[in-house]
């Protein structure tokens, strides 16, 4: 290990000011971003994931945005790969490197690794995947909460990727899979530093609120509506898109599309903090303020380095 080498981790919920505050401190320490986010790497998802502004990410370079086609195939798997390559090449030229996002499985992959799952027999992929499109969200809810309750009570339970994995994981092993998530974490070759911004919930859900209404100001609808073709895509399993494709479907009106995709992101917030709540390592600050979490920061900084 480098113990002069630092990655500065950044988590939180959906709306918090992660970016605000990765930006802020890329720039102090003059260094580059990691993205986090399990969307933002694709070049199509561009209102709808929130990514930095185009102003922003030509004064910072940013890793792991647009850097893939919906085409293509990423999980938590590549991104591991990815984003200690990306750490690696940031380290060449600086002592800090700055890794920013909400995607948990993302997070705990660059900082711990990834469990060892045993592998999945095809026909139990097979039958759970038949049985999803043969019976929606829904139903794909309901047995993940009656087979592996505990991972449903902090899962993204509008993400059937996530909730097939977890099923799939319960059909063969008859464990949760909670249970391999347990392992001894892989070292890195560095120190990390994670930071939590948390908000009061009635700040946060304001956030969140006009965060909603910025976007669809900015053309969400008709983002969405361009990604029409791709709406079984895993990324777009998500919220922001799937409410829309509901609209489009004639279920929503616009407005309550909108509504829609309020309460869903609060919701997914939540679920957000229910998983980095339970990392004890995890230095929690009082909102983005870049003024306050400095000084206190280049102390801990200094903690690692003593």
């Amino acid at each position: 290990m480098n113990p002069s080498k630092i990655a500065i981790v950044i988590v939180g919920p959906t709306a918090s000011g992660k970016t605000a505050l990765a930006l802020s401190l890329a720039r102090h320490f003059q260094t580059s971003i990691i993205s986090a986010d399990s969307r933002q790497c694709y070049r199509e998802l561009n209102i709808g994931t929130a990514k930095p502004s185009a102003a922003e990410l030509a004064e910072i370079k940013h890793y792991f945005i647009n850097s893939h086609s919906i085409q293509e195939t990423v999980n938590a798997a590549v991104f591991e790969k990815l984003a200690l390559e990306y750490a690696a090449e940031i380290f060449q030229q600086a002592q800090v490197a700055i890794v920013c996002g909400g995607t948990g499985l993302y997070v705990k992959a660059f900082c711990e690794g990834l469990d060892q799952i045993p592998p999945i027999p095809a026909e139990v992929r097979e039958k759970l995947r038949s049985a999803y499109a043969a019976q929606g969200l829904a139903w794909l809810q309901e047995e993940v909460q009656r087979k592996d309750p505990d991972f449903y009570r902090q899962a993204d339970i509008r993400n059937p990727h996530r909730l097939l994995r977890a099923l799939e994981v319960w059909e063969t092993t008859g464990r949760s899979i909670l249970h391999f998530q347990q392992q001894l974490p892989h070292p890195r070759p560095f120190r990390i530093l994670t930071i939590g911004i948390q908000l009061p919930r009635h700040i946060l859900h304001q956030r969140i609120a006009a965060r909603v209404e910025q976007m669809v100001a900015a053309g969400l609808f008709e983002e969405a509506a361009a990604l029409w073709p791709f709406r079984f895509h895993p990324a777009l399993q998500t919220v922001g898109y799937q409410e829309i494709f509901a609209w489009m479907d004639g279920k929503y009106s616009r407005e309550e599309a909108i509504r829609q995709i309020i309460f869903h992101t609060r919701q997914y917030a939540r679920r957000q903090l229910t998983w980095f709540r339970r990392d004890a390592r995890i230095w929690w600050i009082e909102g983005p303020d870049e003024a306050k979490v400095l000084p206190l920061l280049e102390q801990k900084i200094s903690d690692l380095e003593t």
